[in-house]
Order: structure tokens, then sequence, then C-alpha cells
């Protein structure tokens, strides 16, 4: 959950997910929304800010998609929400559902998932927060 919150509204094109199958690797390049500093942003007056972060999920067994061609130079996900389903013995999938009715699919081996800012943060291009009407 805490993994998701912070991929909520993240954009990557489609051709920044790679699937590393001999080393059991999945990673995927975003533009996150910074979740975290939004209340300080807006109590300090500054603007919302994005920052590239890198999502890599190991002990990878299989990866299946749904409206989504990994490698499509044309196709810009949003991520809604990162899941897990477990299955026995510490096993199960790691599920990222984008806007659009797009899903990928992860079955692991185990829960092995990092996410790393790779840039300083920048301002968001809308300069606002993403909103989602309750």
């Amino acid at each position: 959950p805490v993994l998701s919150s912070l991929v909520q509204d993240a954009v990557c094109p489609a051709s920044e997910m790679k699937w590393r199958k001999s080393a059991r690797q999945f990673a995927v390049l975003v533009n996150r929304f910074r979740w975290e500093d939004r209340q300080i942003a807006e109590r300090l007056g500054r603007a919302a800010e994005r920052v590239q972060s890198l999502l890599v999920v190991d002990d990878v067994l299989h990866v299946a998609t749904q409206g989504v061609q990994p490698g499509d130079h044309d196709t810009v996900l949003s991520v809604l929400s990162m899941t897990f389903e477990p299955a026995e013995e510490g096993t199960g999938a790691i599920i990222l559902t984008f806007a659009g009715d797009g899903a990928i699919k992860l079955d692991v081996g185990a829960v092995n998932v990092s996410l790393q800012d790779v840039t300083r943060p920048y301002v968001a291009p809308s300069g606002k927060s993403p909103h989602h009407p309750e």
C-alpha cells in the first residue's frame, strides 16, 4: 500500500518498461508525483513536483499484460495502483493497474520491490496536484 500510494498518478511511456527474463527482473522508469511532499508544498505556496523514479520488481517468474504494449513509444501510461495478490508460500502476483483499463501482472516468487528516485524533483508541468473526485 505504501509503494502504491507513492506511484499513484505516475506516468511513463510504455517504452520505459523492461523485463529481463534471465535476471528475473522487471523495471520501469516513471515520472511520479511527489505525494509525500504535497501538503508541505501547498502550505509553503510552492508548485507541485514530480520526480523520475525507478520501480524495480525482482524474483519475477512471468509477465502478462492487458491493454499495454511494452516498448510502444507512442503510449503514455498513468498508474492507478499497485497491488499484491498472495498465493502459496510467499509467492503471488504484483498487479500494476493503469488508467484506461491497462494492467501488467508480475508473477513473483517473493515480494521484492524497490522504488528509487533517480533525478532531482522538478515542477510538475501542470503545476498542480492530480485530483481524484470522491
